[in-house]
Order: structure tokens, then sequence, then C-alpha cells
């Protein structure tokens, strides 16, 4: 059991929600956080090509920043809004899609294996708050 599935076991108060994918989607969204920053920093070391990639890097950033805020929020268990959850985790899912898109048109067209690694990063974590918003 990790970490974060002992701080949700051990919580006073459960929250309804299915454990198991609660606790999926705040260690995807904490990896995708991490990769999205990597990803968006070797996106800067590309010197001949970082001015064909800002809107990676942009994306990068923004999936990065709504990925962490959503693992924090879902790992706060006392009185959570559901709707506030819900609409987290919605846009934590539009982030992932757009940053995994663009990823994604790098890795293939350009062969940058950094932005291979973040769209598989990203699909986990579009996939995991999705499989949470219909377990709720």
């Amino acid at each position: 059991m990790n970490h974060v599935q002992q701080m949700l076991a051990t919580h006073p108060r459960q929250s309804g929600t299915d454990p198991s994918a609660l606790a999926e989607c705040i260690q995807e969204c904490f990896a995708c956080a991490q990769a999205c920053t990597s990803c968006a920093d070797a996106c800067l070391g590309e010197q001949a090509h970082v001015e064909h990639l800002v809107r990676c890097i942009r994306l990068n950033l923004d999936c990065a920043d709504v990925c962490d805020a959503t693992g924090r929020v879902l790992s706060r268990q006392t009185e959570a809004d559901p709707g506030v959850i819900r609409a987290q985790l919605q846009s934590c899912a539009v982030a992932c899609k757009a940053c995994g898109d663009e990823c994604a048109r790098h890795a293939e067209g350009m062969g940058m294996e950094h932005c291979r690694v973040c769209a598989e990063a990203c699909r986990r974590c579009e996939e995991a708050c999705t499989r949470l918003l219909r377990a709720a």
C-alpha cells in the first residue's frame, strides 16, 4: 500500500468515492504534473526547435499546474464539495487532453522522446480523471 492509499485509508472521514479510483487519480495527477514540468524544460533545451515548441511549453506548464492543483484538491477529504471536485476533474481531463495531443504531435512528427513520455502521462491522467468522474 503506497502513501496515498494509506492516507486515504486512515482518514477519519471517508468520501464515499471508490478509494482505489481516488488513489489512482491522485497519483496520476502528481505524476503528470512532474512529467509536464520536465517536458517543458526539455522543450526549452531543444535549441534548434524551441520556436516550434512554444505552444507545447505553454500547455505543459498549464497542465502541470492544473494536475498539481487537482491532486491537492482530491487529497483533501474533509467537507469536499462535489461540484468543485467534479469541475476540477473535468478541467484536469481537458488540460491533459490538450497537452497530450500536442506532445503526441511532437513525438510522432519530430521524434521527441520526452514529448512521447509526457503524452503518455497525460493520457493516463486524463483516463484516471474520467474514471473518477464516472465513479463519483
